[in-house]
């Protein structure tokens, strides 16, 4: 903790989180920082403290899943620092947040760690003008800065809730009085050029009487005002992203516009860490004929509020969206498109789009057998959504009919509102607002989005806008997520089918499996396990991987383990059981390649006897603190050679021994060396506790998948050779 740091103003936790937030930013240098901290109820970060920005801003960042793919994530999944140099490094290892932050700027996240727990992550943000890459001292200060804010985490008591909105902390300059005083604002009268000031609000804080002449407007009727929406020729996002660019970038910003009446005027934008310095002058020569009108630009025009339903309250007058709101809808389209299952779009919408608008409830609906049947739901009741479920599709009595049968938009600004539009509706839910969002593809309804708010909400016209073309959007995904949960219930089923039910107990062996498979994907893997009882003492443990994801590769998969079952349990050794289904794979004139590994377990001598056809060796824990991998002699894959031997290696499986078998998804992991990961799971394999391998088998794969996020499927099967007790 720093001197004179311990305690915010009012002396909380997020007071004091917020005051750490702005030593770290001035200590480091940075212009901008943000602070998360991991919810306890979700996997999802929450937005506490923010310093050098303004919140409206950070809206789309307030509340990210810990999956979400943005820089903090990665750092605290990681636990590493994640340095961007630039907006093209951004673009490429981001995109999704560089769409959203279009802007140059360097920008450093990393975790915010304790002893025993991750408690959320930092980010940092410095000037456009800051070198690409970052120095030791720089990565120095950022480490110690998040231990300390660790360590202020770990030695306050947690609140039983985090805030819902970031506190916001200012990172204070020391001037000499003289220059805030009444000498400075002479100096500035003086001055034949306009002078204004803004805050990071963008309101106008001070402004010279040369900058009011200019600009056509008293300075009383300027101060406290954003320029873009008290000049109306400045009412177009194009001048308000120009103030943006400033804000985040730190960067001087030049650009010219047409004042009413036809005089061209140029603004040059100085931001530092207290505000914006803004010289106003006058531009003799004509404007430029790529300058900017007055009339808004394409980018607002492109999302214009549709005319509300003669049931619903009148939208109010409009003019173009906001900056804000445009790089809000472009931030959650790409969430949209990145969202796959229902479930990911459910909580896409609860998370994101629910704050973003202010929403406390939310209600969706996909269209089946002509009716409503609701897949997911925020803020109701068990009761209230009982009764909801299942509406008929084509009733005009109800609000949501009515949008989904002429496929306009319904915003209903209290319950009056409601109940003038809808006398019949009945209105359980005790919400006070509505926007209804029919979700429809090409004329076809695929079901409806119910945001509602706790208190009457009037919806601006940029709200409406903004909300029209996210219902577009959200009937794609939602059509697209169920089709994939369909497709992938089918192949969960099928993969399940090919993988045994249960595994055989055996006297004196523990034994534990687990079979992963590769992220989303609606491919069906080739990975394999079995386990064979061939008498009271002795079993047959099987683990392979067939060529490729497929049905093909799982029909293959199904055959292969019903030839090995056969000629195991017919009395076959193991090499023999591998020759004879290689000469299997021959006769089915099969394309694809198999690798298998066959290890036969005797209790009663405390042996085992191995054969590998192409896989990777098992891992063998002898003794506590002693374990390393079985040194296989491999014979080639099956498939390849009708008259392939496979060499049998014997070795001994003392009691309290450990085989952990497992297929190539387990090691290989992207960048990193299969050999380094393999010396890391036998380090933590002969450190282990083993007495639970159900405990053991899940702390293999989360060691060499930490993340979870594994790229191939994952096979493995673990074996405990039960101590004599």
């Amino acid at each position: 903790m720093w001197p004179d740091e311990a305690q915010g103003g009012d002396g909380s936790l997020d007071a004091a989180l917020a005051v750490a937030l702005a030593g770290t930013v001035r200590r480091t240098g940075a212009s901008i920082g943000g602070l998360y901290l991991i919810e306890e109820a979700a996997p999802m970060l929450r937005l506490v403290a923010l310093c050098g920005l303004p919140i409206e801003f950070s809206a789309p960042w307030h509340r990210l899943p810990l999956s979400a793919p943005v820089p903090v994530a990665d750092a605290i999944r990681d636990d590493r620092l994640v340095w961007i140099g630039g907006q093209e490094e951004m673009a490429r290892r981001y995109p999704r947040a560089a769409a959203v932050l279009p802007y140059q700027f360097a920008l450093a996240a990393t975790a915010v760690t304790g002893t025993h727990r991750c408690w959320g992550g930092v980010v940092l943000m410095w000037p456009a003008d800051h070198p690409r890459g970052t120095t030791p001292r720089e990565r120095g200060h950022i480490a110690s800065s998040a231990r300390l804010l660790g360590r202020l985490l770990e030695d306050s008591p947690r609140p039983s809730a985090l805030p819902e909105q970031p506190h916001i902390v200012s990172v204070d300059l020391v001037r000499h009085p003289a220059q805030t005083g009444l000498a400075a604002v002479d100096y500035l009268e003086r001055l034949p050029e306009g002078a204004m000031a803004l805050d990071f609000e963008g309101r106008v804080t001070f402004v010279n009487t040369a900058a009011a002449r200019l600009l056509g407007r008293g300075a009383e009727r300027l101060l406290g005002t954003r320029p873009w929406q008290s000049l109306s020729w400045l009412d177009s996002p194009v001048y308000e992203d120009h103030y943006r660019t400033a804000v985040i970038s730190r960067a001087p910003v030049f650009f010219s516009a047409l004042r009413a009446g036809g005089q061209c005027l140029d603004f040059q934008l100085y931001p530092d860490a207290s505000g914006i310095s803004v010289r106003v002058t006058r531009r003799a020569e004509e404007r430029p004929a790529d300058l900017p009108s007055v009339a808004p630009p394409a980018l607002a025009e492109s999302s214009p509020a549709p005319p509300a339903p003669a049931e619903s309250s009148p939208a109010p007058p409009t003019s173009a969206a906001s900056t804000g709101r445009l790089y809000q809808l472009v931030h959650l389209a790409a969430a949209l498109t990145e969202s796959v299952t229902v479930r990911d779009l459910v909580e896409l919408v609860a998370d994101q789009i629910l704050p973003a608008f202010g929403a406390q409830g939310l209600v969706l609906s996909a269209a089946d057998a002509g009716r409503l049947k609701i897949i997911g739901q925020h803020g109701y009741s068990a009761d209230v959504v009982e009764r909801l479920d299942a509406l008929p599709l084509d009733t005009h009595l109800t609000p949501a009919g009515q949008a989904l049968s002429d496929g306009t938009p319904a915003f209903f600004t209290d319950p009056g509102d409601l109940a003038r539009s809808y006398p019949d509706a009945p209105q359980i839910s005790g919400k006070q607002a509505w926007a209804f969002l029919p979700l429809i593809i090409t004329g076809r309804p695929v079901g409806c989005c119910i945001l509602s708010y706790d208190h009457p909400h009037v919806f601006t016209g940029d709200e409406r806008a903004v909300l029209t073309s996210l219902a577009g959007l959200m009937a794609q995904a939602l059509d697209r997520a169920r089709l994939y949960d369909t497709k992938h219930g089918l192949v969960h089923e099928l993969q399940q089918a090919l993988l045994p039910r249960r595994l055989p107990t055996l006297t004196g062996l523990d034994v534990a499996a687990r079979y992963l498979p590769a992220g989303h994907g609606l491919e069906v893997g080739g990975d394999f396990y079995d386990l064979l009882r061939l008498n009271d003492t002795t079993a047959a443990a099987v683990i392979g991987d067939v060529e490729g994801h497929s049905v093909a590769a799982a029909a293959l998969m199904g055959q292969v383990r019903t030839a090995i079952h056969a000629h195991a349990t017919a009395g076959a050794t193991p090499d023999e059981v591998l020759s004879r289904t290689n000469r299997l794979l021959a006769d089915l004139d099969s394309d694809l390649l198999v690798a298998c590994l066959y290890a036969q377990v005797d209790l009663a001598r405390h042996q085992l006897t191995l054969a590998s056809a192409g896989h990777v060796p098992p891992l063998l824990r002898q003794a506590p603190h002693r374990a390393g991998i079985l040194d296989i002699d491999p014979g080639p894959l099956l498939g390849i050679d009708t008259r392939a031997h496979y060499p049998v290696v014997a070795a001994s499986l003392p009691p309290g021994a450990v085989l952990a078998l497992h297929t190539d998804g387990l090691v290989e992991l992207p960048g990193r060396d299969v050999a380094q990961t393999t010396a890391e799971l036998v380090q933590h394999l002969a450190e282990a506790d083993d007495h639970d391998t159900e405990h053991l088998i899940d702390s293999l794969i989360h060691r060499a998948w930490p993340a979870g996020r594994h790229t191939d499927d994952v096979a493995v099967l673990l074996l405990r050779a039960r101590p004599v007790e």
